[in-house]
């Protein structure tokens, strides 16, 4: 054997069996313009926060400066005074909890009667549901504000959380998750004396909590960042939500965008932790849907 061959036969003892290849190209391609994308996406956020410490002075300067030249928390604490954000937190806190906890709640009956039912007309029922999706807001604004109209529910908070409650969207995300439960587990369930509603509230449930997570954080999202809706049924003060409140707000004669900096920031920080603490089930939940 020569030397040279000796060598590489020693080197290839020598180094590991798992060694880590280095990333492809297309990995890296990939990677790079996710992160490009991200930071794309990052930079109104970044300067939202940033000009939150900036007074007005410094907000009309041109060219405009990234970094605060004198950094103050007063916008915080005088939009507090000026502005009645407790009550609009308050209000958007309610809405967004109440309907949130109902439309997982019909969201989940719906998608399990869907998946696990057989009945006559199931899936011309299904596709129905879905068909709904391509229906905006706009088109059925007038139906159903006439509905709760008569119903009494205008210039409440019950008014903003009961007509948006069923989402189709939520609807196909957890019927499509039930589909990968096992029909067997639910006829073990039947056989041991389940009634159908233990069978759903201590099986199923509890098997669907990565897609009930996806559900929960795009309803707080919808609910939280609503505007049009509330701002039709809304029409008394004292039951704005933050979006309306902000709106009006901004719609002073002369703005105060260094306050309305302030309470945006403040507006979005609870959506960011939410997103945050929940994102591990969200992924989750959104891989695991179309496994069937």
């Amino acid at each position: 054997m020569s030397v040279l061959s000796r060598a590489t036969e020693a080197r290839r003892v020598a180094e590991p069996s798992g060694v880590r290849q280095p990333p492809s190209t297309a990995a890296v391609v990939r990677a790079t313009l996710l992160t490009a994308g991200a930071v794309i996406m990052l930079i109104p956020v970044v300067w939202a926060v940033l000009s939150s410490f900036k007074n007005q002075t410094e907000l009309a300067l041109r060219p405009p400066t990234v970094i605060p030249l004198e950094p103050t928390i007063s916008n915080y604490t005088q939009a507090l005074t000026s502005f009645n954000f407790l009550s609009y937190f308050k209000n958007s806190v309610i809405v967004t909890v109440a309907a949130t906890a109902l439309t997982l709640t019909i969201n989940s009956m719906a998608a399990f009667a869907l998946a696990k039912y057989n009945f006559r007309g199931r899936d011309f029922l299904f596709l129905l549901t879905l068909a709904t999706i391509m229906i905006p807001l706009q088109v059925i604004l007038l139906p159903v504000y006439q509905v709760v109209a008569s119903l009494g529910l205008v210039n409440s908070l019950w008014g903003l959380i009961i007509p948006p409650a069923a989402t189709p969207t939520g609807v196909f995300l957890l019927r499509q998750y039930m589909l990968t439960i096992p029909d067997d587990l639910l006829e073990a369930a039947r056989i041991d004396g389940a009634s159908e509603w233990k069978i759903f509230w201590r099986i199923v449930l509890p098997l669907c909590r990565p897609a009930l997570a996806v559900v929960a954080i795009f309803s707080v999202i919808w609910r939280w960042n609503d505007f049009l809706w509330p701002l039709i049924i809304a029409q008394d003060e004292r039951v704005y939500t933050l979006p309306v409140a902000l709106a009006r707000f901004n719609g002073q004669q002369v703005v105060p965008f260094n306050l309305v900096l302030a309470m945006s920031v403040m507006t979005i920080l609870p959506i960011v932790i939410i997103f945050l603490f929940l994102q591990r089930h969200i992924l989750a939940g959104i891989a695991q849907t179309g496994l069937k």
